[in-house]
């Protein structure tokens, strides 16, 4: 159990024996030492709630709380706060629990079946920019989720179906023809633009691609074929990029839209069976009251359209229906820009008046803003395009090594690439994990690869700053006792007992920034702990101890970091 939820637990209970049965505790870490380790906030409006004096009532709390083991000291600020101050043999405990256990000493969660959905890319195009934010976020969202005990199943839904991919294959097989093909798939964006210009001013060419969307969607083996093998060139330009900006997705997480497709006619027949389903203007459609606009009208759903076709939106509920009904997911994470909102907003509620979604499945829609230029709008090429994401992993990287190389020439080249390229990814990957996901943000080379604030290079130096005090000291005991004696040491030792807290919030809140904000801290504290508690100076069992603290650190950053991705060194 985490601390935050031992000590709201125990408030709780006095808060009840005091005659407030109902009131939430408010339990939070303190926003400042003074204010002690915790503070519990819930007797003010327990107060309001029974018309009495906060400051009595809280006495009361106190008289009935059970903190013996876990504070030592309990009081009473202002009005009515409870200020609770953490005992140090109970930190010393935790601390030495979590240099004992591969996962810091964290209680499991209650296993669930959790998908979390990211990257899903359009097989058509070659990957940009615009898919960095989903793709990391929802990265980190998988590594945190399993490390708290979920079963978590990654997902790629993958744009690999629709009327474009019969352009597309009419193109390569001309192309072949030409024996051009293969030159023109290593760069996916040019192959596109080529066979949608010509799509587009040869109708020649426009009715035989549209000979071959009917050949596809009738499963024609030769067609299939030829589609199987540009899925299978696009996915591996997507796969060099998830090794390279160390995704853990690969060919087993892919379920392209082409999956649903035999189920879309059926869910349709079902929508219609249940009385959900209306033809407007052709088209089949769910009119949702819950989105009237300012006239009163019902939002249009539309599942499928006129003369027939399908739409993303019908795709997206034979997803749902075979995440429920097949692979019985508890929870379903959709990593989706932030302007998508709206879709899922009335997908899920199509879905749950189908009875597709039980209430007791949480599906949610993870939104994420934009990566911003310095101009305030989305960051493109200076001609306006797209920037490619293999051109900007290899810039960070570049970027890096020139770092590197300026800080540390007599390192070996290939000690200096490897740093380089986990310093580069790394702080790519951190200037965006640091950020709320729901806003957008600057994209800045000089602030994400700087030694100094909240970046990766920062916490990635800080670590090995750490283990740079191992290679010193030759006399360190793994099975030393922990004693908290100075202010800095219990500081320290409190932010190095929340990492539970901080994990399982990131979990519940899909924000991987607190876990971003804590590292950063226990950094900054660890720091301040360094220059005021001598580690290697000092003697004995003191030593030892702060040797331990010293391993926690180090071992709490390792794993923080991690959780997001992002590779530690030994030295930089």
């Amino acid at each position: 159990m985490t601390i935050q939820q031992l000590i709201n637990d125990r408030v709780a209970a006095a808060l009840a024996a005091a005659g407030a049965p109902d009131a939430p505790a408010v339990v939070q870490p303190a926003s400042k030492p003074e204010f002690g380790d915790y503070q519990a906030n819930g007797v003010m409006g327990a107060a309001k709630a029974l018309k009495t004096n906060p400051r009595a009532l809280a006495e009361q709390v106190i008289a009935k709380l059970d903190l013996a083991g876990i504070a030592d000291k309990v009081e009473i600020a202002g009005p009515g706060f409870i200020n609770i101050h953490l005992d140090p043999a109970f930190l010393a405990g935790r601390v030495e629990a979590a240099l004992a256990d591969d996962a810091l000493g964290i209680t499991k969660a209650a296993s669930k079946k959790v998908m979390v959905e990211y990257s899903s890319v359009n097989l058509a195009k070659e990957m940009h920019i615009g898919h960095l934010r989903g793709g990391i976020i929802g990265d980190a969202l998988v590594r945190v989720n399993s490390f708290i005990g979920h079963d978590v199943i990654r997902q790629n839904h993958v744009g690999d179906w629709g009327t474009q991919f019969g352009m597309l294959v009419a193109h390569m097989v001309e192309s072949r023809a030409a024996g051009e093909a293969d030159f023109e798939l290593k760069d996916l964006d040019v192959f596109y633009k080529h066979s949608k210009k010509r799509f587009d001013e040869d109708p020649a060419f426009a009715d035989l691609a549209r000979d071959y969307v009917v050949k596809l969607q009738s499963g024609d083996a030769e067609v299939l074929e030829l589609w199987h093998q540009f899925v299978a060139l696009s996915l591996a330009h997507c796969n060099a990029i998830y090794q390279k900006l160390g995704l853990l997705l690969n060919d087993g997480d892919v379920r392209g839209e082409s999956f649903y497709n035999d189920d879309l006619p059926v869910l349709v027949n079902e929508l219609r069976e249940k009385g959900l389903l209306t033809e407007d203007q052709g088209a089949q459609v769910v009119f949702l009251d819950e989105f009237k606009n300012k006239e009163g009208e019902p939002a249009a759903f539309i599942v499928q359209k006129q003369g027939g076709g399908y739409l993303y939106a019908t795709t997206d509920l034979g997803a749902i229906r075979f995440r429920v009904g097949t692979l019985g997911l508890d929870r379903a994470l959709y990593v989706v820009d932030s302007r998508q909102s709206l879709h899922f907003q009335q997908l899920f509620t199509t879905a749950r008046k189908a009875g597709w979604l039980p209430e007791g499945a949480d599906f949610e829609h993870i939104g994420h803003g934009t990566i911003m230029g310095p101009d305030g709008k989305p960051l493109k090429t200076r001609s306006g395009e797209n920037i490619k994401l293999v051109e900007l992993l290899d810039e960070a990287i570049s970027r890096a090594y020139q770092l590197v190389s300026s800080k540390n020439p007599d390192l070996a080249e290939a000690e200096r690439r490897q740093i380089a390229e986990a310093v580069g990814i790394g702080a790519l990957k951190y200037a965006d994990l640091s950020k709320s996901r729901n806003t957008d943000y600057i994209f800045d080379w000089d602030s994400m690869l700087s030694f100094e604030g909240n970046t990766a290079p920062y916490l990635q130096y800080a670590y090995t700053r750490v283990q740079s005090v191992f290679r010193k000291a030759d006399d360190f005991n793994p099975a030393a006792r922990v004693l908290i004696t100075e202010p800095a040491e219990k500081q320290l030792a409190v932010a190095l007992a929340q990492f539970e807290d901080v994990v399982f919030a990131v979990a519940d809140s899909s924000q991987p920034h607190h876990l971003c904000s804590y590292l950063y801290n226990v950094a900054t504290l660890f720091s301040r702990f360094y220059e005021a508690c001598p580690i290697l100076k000092s003697e004995g069992d003191v030593r030892q101890s702060r040797l331990q603290l010293a391993a926690a650190t180090a071992k709490t950053l390792q794993t923080g970091l991690g959780l997001l991705g992002i590779a530690v060194l030994e030295t930089m």
